[in-house]
């Protein structure tokens, strides 16, 4: 029972700086759109930042799934 708690809180304690690590990326994605294409307050570039976004979520992702197989 100890080792599943132990194994529990290294997997919150991680998902947690993942979210911090998510929302500081955010954060500078957003800084960097803005600089490119202006303030992020239509519809369009909000939309085009969700999609580059996901994109990037979508590699990245496929990426570390084939570093945890080998």
């Amino acid at each position: 029972m100890k080792t599943e708690i132990k194994n529990n809180l290294v997997a919150l304690i991680t998902a947690a700086f993942g979210l911090v690590a998510a929302l500081a990326w955010n954060g500078a994605i957003q800084s960097i759109f803005k600089q490119v294409f202006g303030a992020a307050d239509n519809i369009t570039a909000m939309l085009t930042y969700a999609i580059l976004v996901t994109i990037i979520a979508v590699f990245v992702t496929i990426g570390a799934s084939r570093i945890s197989n080998k």
